[in-house]
């Protein structure tokens, strides 16, 4: 249940983080005050699974997780594009995660 809630965490982060892309510099306010309302949610979530998890286990997890979920998200979405290098890195970001989530012994409290 607990990664369920870290999941969602990261998603409505993504999401918000797109919405304040689209915002366009606060030139589409309603972008940016729906971004707003999607960090809340998220914060809240994050602060929930804080309290089962121990913390730089779970800042490890949402922070990788949603850098390779933002780099995904601004191809499909903003056709932006990334080189060899930003593969590689995600890649390794993405691998330590998994290996935190998998074999630390720091995961929950």
């Amino acid at each position: 249940m607990i990664y369920l809630l870290l999941a969602l965490a990261i998603v409505t982060e993504v999401t918000a983080t797109m919405l304040l892309k689209a915002s366009d510099g606060w030139e589409k306010w309603a972008f940016g005050y729906a971004a707003i309302a999607f960090y809340a949610v998220s914060g809240g979530l994050f602060a929930v699974v804080l309290k089962h998890m121990g913390i730089g286990v779970a800042y490890a997890i949402w922070s990788g997780l949603g850098i390779a979920l933002i780099t995904a998200a601004s191809v499909v979405f903003y056709k932006q594009t990334f080189d060899m290098f930003a593969v590689i890195g995600i890649i390794l970001i993405v691998s330590g995660t998994v290996l935190i989530t998998s074999k630390s012994a720091v995961v929950f409290q």
